[in-house]
């Protein structure tokens, strides 16, 4: 049970990573984020309800659940499009690696608003996070880095987290089944690009066969068969253990980039990563570590000054 449950994590990490390698070549083709979106949204819903209506599930919903259901659509949806904008200002590998500060953001949130203990390997993980950071966003040679770019990761990884918290702490979605809470979030979400499209962002068509397979592996891959490998991962290993093997996320991300997309990585951008990844992940094996710099900090009583 184990086994199967590492390799599910490992599948639905490695999977949400490829959503550069199919988006960018769309952008390539005369794309626009919000259009690339819409068809991933739109393709992903009638996956989701032939799986809910295969087991024999109803896609009806409360009126109760209508609500925080449509919140967490519309947060879904601002993330996609954010991550989806960044791609045409930075490497799609490094935001991808900036959009994985989304844990740590979720410890800071859980902390201010929810009065959970602020960790100690919380605020050691702030500091490597930070160091990261500044690495990924230091420009070579005096060239400036995205401000813009950076901004829409951000702005994306910080949905995401309040997407997560409210995930957490609603009573109203935690009884509802995955898939559909899923198909519904897709359904709200795609609200957010209709919206787009009528203030004024052009629709652009799909303009050739192999650009719709691009489209069909964006709704397949990272949205229906990464999501629902997390749940059942989740199940066979714990949230814990299958939170760790999301690292695999950016890793994936910057290897496809470097492979379908020829963009380079600079050692200097690795080692941004790196410190991202391992901040991200003391996060997460918090409650193993917490215990440890507790030790180490009594090894060191602070002396009164004289």
């Amino acid at each position: 049970m184990k086994l199967k449950g590492y390799i599910l994590a490992a599948v639905a990490a490695a999977t949400y990573g490829t959503n550069p390698a199919f988006a960018v070549p769309l952008y390539a083709d005369g794309m626009n984020p919000n259009t690339v979106l819409f068809f991933r949204y739109l393709l992903g819903l009638p996956i989701l309800a032939s799986m809910l209506l295969l087991r024999g599930h109803s896609l009806k919903i409360s009126r109760g659940e209508l609500m925080p259901l449509g919140v967490l659509g519309i947060l879904m949806g601002i993330s996609s499009l954010t991550l989806f904008q960044s791609y045409n200002y930075m490497n799609s590998g490094i935001a991808s690696t900036l959009l994985f500060v989304y844990p740590v953001m979720v410890a800071v949130l859980m902390t201010f608003f929810f009065h959970e203990r602020f960790r100690a390997t919380t605020a050691l993980c702030l500091v490597i996070m930070t160091g990261g950071l500044v690495l990924l966003l230091r420009a070579p040679e005096g060239m400036e880095v995205s401000g813009t770019g950076v901004v829409l990761v951000m702005l994306s990884s910080l949905t995401y987290a309040i997407y997560l918290v409210m995930t957490n702490v609603s009573r109203a979605v935690q009884s509802i089944p995955t898939l559909k809470l899923l198909f519904w979030q897709l359904a709200f979400g795609s609200m957010v690009f209709l919206f787009m499209f009528a203030i004024g962002t052009p629709f652009t068509p799909v303009p050739c066969a192999s650009d719709w397979v691009n489209l069909a592996a964006l709704a397949a891959l990272p949205t229906v068969v990464s999501l629902g490998c997390t749940t059942v991962a989740i199940h066979c290993i714990g949230s814990t253990s299958t939170a760790i093997f999301g690292a695999l996320e950016p890793v994936t991300a910057v290897a496809l980039s470097i492979l379908t997309l020829n963009q380079t990585i600079t050692p200097r951008e690795l080692w941004g990563g790196l410190l991202i990844v391992i901040a991200t992940t003391m996060v997460v094996c918090s409650d193993r570590i917490d215990p440890v710099l507790l030790r180490v900090r009594k090894m060191f009583p602070r002396h009164p000054r004289s």
